[in-house]
């Protein structure tokens, strides 16, 4: 019988950054819980958010956005330990997520990724429907076995073995409704028609209209967002609207050379 104690490996956290002077402390104390040393991929801050992560001990990393995947990448290639617990500025780890990871045993030989539910809030209201609850996803990984998909937007780990955990942690993922509209009808609608674009992805008129009321039916019907009241309606609405912009503004760019000719291509992210 082998009754030699059961280890551990040291974690890295990694987190990307651009102008999260508001966010980065309390992101770099949840994930000082538990790990051994704080990584700061920063993307041109013109805020104190550098400063600020220097000052809670981490070491700042200056790389021009490459987009979600390969931004997110860049941080554990500079990683002193192979276990890395990625998080976005506006994520918290739960008392309970901190225990839960405190407890694994995490080895070369194991699972290469760990999941947890993620809490989506709008203020400070957690939305459990319209597919935000329980949103699993993959943070903490061996960057030996794997890593984020080298994808723009919407990256994520790619894991062969992930383990779901029994925690959560939070996302404030907007501050309000309004930013939730104004983020779905600008930044976000923008993006994408420009990656669709770039892509030759080809629409026509009934696009937009058929995309957003999916969209709204998706969210507000088989993802139960009638259940959340005003902000299960507003998420279902919001995503229409982006749905729609975003089909409406690629059949624009495919259309009109004026507004084509007008838009930096080279400008994505």
């Amino acid at each position: 019988m082998n009754d030699t104690p059961k280890t551990t490996l040291p974690i890295s956290g990694v987190v990307i950054t651009l102008d999260e002077a508001d966010n980065i402390e309390g992101c770099l104390t949840s994930l000082s819980q538990v790990c051994s040393e704080l990584i700061v991929v920063d993307s041109g801050s013109s805020d104190d958010t550098c400063e600020r992560a220097r000052a809670m001990g981490a070491r700042v990393i200056h790389q021009p956005y490459l987009g979600d995947g390969l931004q997110k990448n860049v941080g554990p290639r500079h990683a002193a330990h192979r276990w890395v617990l990625s998080l976005d500025a506006d994520e918290r780890l739960t008392e309970q997520a901190v225990s839960v990871i405190r407890a694994l045993v995490l080895a070369e030989d194991g699972p290469d990724g760990y999941a947890l539910r993620r809490r989506n809030f709008i203020g400070s209201r957690w939305v459990r429907a319209c597919g935000w609850y329980p949103d699993y996803c993959i943070r903490l990984f061996d960057r030996d076995r794997t890593a984020f998909s080298e994808t723009r937007q919407h990256a994520s780990v790619q894991a062969g073995q992930a383990v779901h955990l029994d925690a959560d942690l939070e996302h404030y993922s907007f501050a309000n409704l309004g930013e939730l509209f104004t983020k779905a009808s600008g930044r976000f609608s923008n993006r994408a028609a420009k990656i669709m674009y770039l892509k030759g992805k080809k629409v026509n008129a009934c696009s937009p209209w058929l995309h957003g009321s999916n969209a709204f039916v998706r969210k507000y019907l088989f993802q139960r967002g009638f259940t959340a009241g005003v902000d299960g309606l507003s998420v279902a609405l919001s995503a229409a609207l982006n749905a729609y912009l975003k089909y409406a503004k690629l059949l624009e760019f495919q259309r009109d050379a004026k507004v084509r000719d007008a838009e930096d291509f080279d400008r994505i992210w």
